[in-house]
């Protein structure tokens, strides 16, 4: 069976460590596509070249070319400005939409037949642009949110807890940012809810922190934005995609109906295989939860106006 081709677009922190997270786990041959031609063939023939201590038989090929590209099964968009300190997701758009766009566009026409991931921020506007400028079928592009929101909510809960991350299960819905709305109530350590280990006002602290996650990188950093955590957490949505193993992950998908919404991208609980995005689970919320999702998603909507008015 021939090997999965995977682009990466954007040879930045986040798109070179999204190619080796991805070609340490064989999940295909990768294209890392870039502006900075030398740049992009520099960081995959370093990539190439771990390889063999890595065991794995996966090709990085560095380029600026979008015929390299061609025939991909999976397209993972990087590419973009990064936060710095100050800068809200928002203060990127302007710039992130006109990106995004081209890149979506002409990786779409060399790989008709691919899936997208978009990761660059503002998250949910720029996947409505990725969906707006290819023309992709919404169900076959996604953006990477939830399972990054996802992670530091139970990175932190581990950490207060004492017990490993595996153990923690939990679910983030809504946009990616200040609004996103986890849900503590479906929040569980082996099995057992989190309420049983933590006191209310210390779970809406973690809650605040994993709201704020991003930013406090960014204020550490004072130079750039996270990439490890969200190079994994693509890779994670890619894993699920490339091998059916129908994950269920919350990520930004497309919405017909679920949760009362129609024409929008948001971070959702959906089920990740060979088709993109295959089932979006609508879960039943409290009257709390759904006034937080409906505050989210209008500012999700808003991002959306912009980026209309941007194109």
């Amino acid at each position: 069976m021939p090997r999965k081709k995977i682009t990466v677009v954007g040879a930045g922190n986040v798109g070179a460590s999204v190619a080796a997270y991805a070609s340490a786990q064989e999940l295909g041959d990768i294209v890392l596509l870039d502006i900075r031609e030398d740049y992009a063939k520099g960081i995959g023939l370093d990539l190439f070249e771990a390889t063999p201590v890595h065991g794995v038989d996966t090709r990085v090929l560095g380029s600026q070319d979008y015929e390299e590209t061609r025939d991909s099964d999976l397209i993972i968009i990087t590419a973009g400005i990064a936060r710095r300190p100050g800068m809200s997701r928002d203060d990127l758009l302007a710039t992130n939409v006109r990106i995004v766009g081209e890149v979506a566009e002409k990786s779409f026409q060399a790989s008709p037949n691919a899936i997208m991931i978009v990761v660059s921020n503002p998250l949910d506007a720029m996947v409505y642009t990725a969906w707006k400028k290819s023309g992709i079928k919404p169900r076959r592009l996604m953006g990477m949110a939830g399972v990054l929101d996802t992670a530091r909510f139970r990175s932190f809960l581990a950490e207060e807890i004492g017990v490993s991350v595996e153990d923690i299960q939990a679910l983030v819905l809504g946009g990616h940012g200040d609004s996103m709305v986890p849900l503590t109530r479906h929040c569980s350590v082996g099995g057992i809810p989190v309420t049983e280990f933590i006191t209310p006002g210390r779970l809406e602290q973690i809650v605040q922190r994993t709201r704020e996650g991003g930013a406090e990188i960014v204020k550490l950093l004072k130079t750039g934005s996270a990439y490890y955590a969200p190079a994994a957490s693509a890779v994670e949505m890619a894993k699920s995609i490339l091998r059916d193993k129908k994950r269920l992950l919350p990520v930004a998908a497309y919405l017909d109906g679920e949760f009362g919404e129609k024409g929008i991208f948001v971070g959702v609980p959906a089920i990740l295989g060979a088709e993109g995005v295959e089932k979006v689970i609508d879960v039943e919320l409290t009257r709390s939860e759904k006034e937080l999702l409906s505050e989210s998603i209008e500012q999700v909507r808003g991002s959306m106006n912009e980026v209309d008015r941007e194109m």
